[in-house]
C-alpha cells in the first residue's frame, strides 16, 4: 500500500486572506459518493474508504467534498475514516459544501443550515474549517443574498463557531464573480471552466486575486475526457462532449504523445501553472491516483510541448 508522509515537496500557498496554508493539489471526493448518474461509473464503500485512508497519509493535504455528493454518501465515508482516525489528522484541511434539499430542491437559509448540522453530524467534527455556498445557480443572486437567506444563514453560522472560513462553488462565471465581488467570501471553486478546452474562467481569477480570495480550480480534466483520453471517456462536464471538444482534446493527445509526455499531466499543470490559482481539485476514486497525480504534477513538461498545446487549445 502507498504510504506517504503528511510533509511534501508540493508547493504550498496561502490560500486568499484566510490563515489557511495548503497545497497546490486538493483530492476531490465527488466520486467517493458512489455517484454513477453523474460519473458513469460507480465507487463501492470499502474501495472508498481505502482510499480515504490513503488520503489522510498523503502529501495531498487539501481535501474537498460536499453534501450534495451522493447527498451524504461522501461525508459519511469520510466520517467513518475521521472516526477511525480521532479526527482530522493535523496539517490536513478539510473543506465541505452546504447544498440545497436534492430531494425538494429547497434553497433557503433554513436549509443552510439544516445542511452544516447534517454535515457536522456526519463528518464528526464540531466545526467546519472551510465551507462553501454551493451551486447557488440553482437560485437566483438576489434570493442567495436576502434578509434570512442562504448568505446570511451561513455568515451566522460563522459567527456561532460552526463553520471557520466561509467559500462560494458554483458554475456559470458571472454569477461567480458577483458574490466574489461581495467581499463576504474567503475563498471561490470554478469548476470544468478552466481547462485545456474551456478557458472561461480565465478572468475570474483576475477578480478573485483583486478581492484576495482563495482561488481553487476544480475538474481540470474536464471530468475525465482528459485524463483518461478522449476515445476511452469522451465526456466532459458529466455529459456527452461536444464534437469541437472532442476533436481538439485528440489533437491536444497527438501532441502530448509526441513527447511521451501523459495527456493528463500537461491538462494538470495548466491549471497548477497559472500563478493565480491557490489549488486544484482532483477527483480521486483509489488509493493509487495519489501517487499517480502526485507524478503527474512533477513530470518535467518541455516548452515545446507547451507552445504546441497553446496553439492547439487557441485554435
Amino acid at each position: 500500500m502507498t504510504n506517504f508522509q503528511p510533509t511534501s515537496s508540493l508547493p504550498v500557498h496561502r490560500l486568499g486572506k484566510t490563515d489557511l496554508e495548503v497545497v497546490n493539489l486538493c483530492v476531490g471526493c465527488a466520486p467517493l459518493g458512489d455517484m454513477p448518474d453523474t460519473f458513469a461509473y460507480s465507487v463501492p464503500e470499502e474501495q472508498a474508504l481505502e482510499t480515504i485512508r490513503t488520503i489522510f497519509r498523503s502529501p495531498i493535504t487539501f481535501v474537498d467534498t460536499a453534501a450534495s455528493y451522493g447527498d451524504g454518501e461522501s461525508e459519511r465515508r469520510i466520517g467513518v475514516v475521521l472516526k477511525e482516525l480521532g479526527g482530522v489528522p493535523a496539517g490536513y484541511t478539510l473543506a465541505t459544501k452546504a447544498d440545497r434539499d436534492l430531494k425538494t430542491n429547497e434553497f433557503s437559509g433554513d436549509q443552510m443550515r439544516r445542511s452544516v448540522e447534517r454535515s457536522l453530524k456526519l463528518l464528526g467534527l464540531s466545526k467546519l474549517p472551510l465551507l462553501y455556498l454551493h451551486d447557488p445557480e440553482h437560485i437566483t443572486f438576489e434570493q442567495a443574498m436576502a434578509p434570512g437567506g442562504p448568505v446570511e444563514v451561513l455568515q451566522q453560522c460563522k459567527q456561532e463557531g460552526l463553520v471557520e472560513h466561509l467559500g462560494v462553488a458554483g458554475g456559470p462565471i458571472d454569477l461567480m464573480t458577483r458574490f466574489v465581488e461581495t467581499d463576504i467570501f474567503e475563498a471561490a471553486i470554478s469548476h470544468n471552466r478552466y481547462t485545456l478546452l474551456n478557458t472561461e474562467a480565465d478572468p475570474f481569477w483576475d477578480v478573485c486575486q483583486r478581492h484576495g480570495v482563495g482561488a481553487v480550480n476544480a475538474a481540470p480534466y474536464g471530468s475525465g475526457i482528459l485524463a483518461k483520453g478522449p476515445r476511452a471517456y469522451p465526456r466532459y462536464q458529466y455529459s456527452e462532449a461536444p464534437k469541437a471538444y472532442l476533436d481538439k482534446a485528440l489533437k491536444l493527445e497527438e501532441a502530448a504523445q509526441k513527447y511521451n509526455i501523459p495527456l493528463a499531466a500537461v491538462a494538470l499543470q495548466f491549471s497548477l501553472r497559472d500563478p493565480r490559482i491557490h489549488s486544484t481539485i482532483v477527483g480521486m476514486t483509489r488509493p493509487e491516483r495519489l501517487d499517480e497525480t502526485v507524478k503527474l504534477a512533477q513530470i518535467s513538461i518541455p516548452t515545446e510541448l507547451w507552445t504546441e498545446i497553446d496553439t492547439i487549445r487557441r485554435g
